[in-house]
């Protein structure tokens, strides 16, 4: 509970905008600069860093684990080049909320979820999560964007990937252990806060 507590009272505590500027709101304009804002996430965005998170525990009860890992990440950078491409998904903030929502609520499961509604989960993940992280690059150069892209897929796939092996590490995935469904409550819980908060920010 003390776990939950805490996630609860840093996504209170963080501020939307910032989650999506790793160079403190300024848009990139150098490949290095480029390359730190994609760094930066999603160890600035508590959204992000819960959903890539959740990517990895889920990813250690398949097979094939580390292509699902590959198959979120590239879903995110089709997500962010839809955003710089000028696409308009309305709600998108939303949208991420909710899939945070559902990545934790799928850890608290029992049973492994099978592989074609995992492959849809991560599939929906990726592209609304890219899309919000778009933002951060939307408008800079293309050396900064290529840097961009090139450190957002690096720390995405370390982060879950990482994940995935200490949840292995953990134990058999079918006995589900105890901090995996602990992690995914906090989860939901995160993605619940962040939900109402768009909403009544919408209002």
């Amino acid at each position: 509970m003390k776990a939950i507590a805490l996630i609860a009272l840093l996504s209170l505590l963080a501020d939307p905008a910032f989650a999506h500027h790793a160079i403190g709101g300024s848009t990139p304009l150098t490949f290095t600069q480029g390359l730190l804002s994609g760094l930066g996430h999603p160890i600035i965005g508590l959204d992000h860093l819960a959903a890539v998170t959740a990517v990895g525990c889920l990813a250690a009860s398949q097979r094939r684990g580390a292509l699902l890992v590959i198959g979120y990440v590239a879903s995110m950078m089709i997500g962010a080049a839809a955003h710089i491409g000028e696409a308009t998904v309305a709600g998108a903030e939303i949208f991420v909320a909710l899939s945070v929502v559902a990545l934790g609520a799928v850890l608290i499961l029992t049973r492994p979820v099978r592989i074609d509604v995992a492959v849809a989960l991560f599939a929906f993940a990726g592209l609304v999560h890219g899309y919000a992280l778009g933002e951060s690059i939307a408008g800079a150069e293309a050396a900064p964007r290529y840097g961009y892209f090139i450190g957002l897929a690096m720390i995405q796939s370390a982060v879950a990937l990482a994940v995935m092996a200490a949840v292995r590490g953990l134990a058999t995935y079918a006995s589900k252990p105890a901090v995996v469904r602990l992690l995914g409550a906090g989860v939901v819980c995160l993605g619940l806060i962040l939900l109402v908060q768009q909403i009544v920010s919408a209002a």
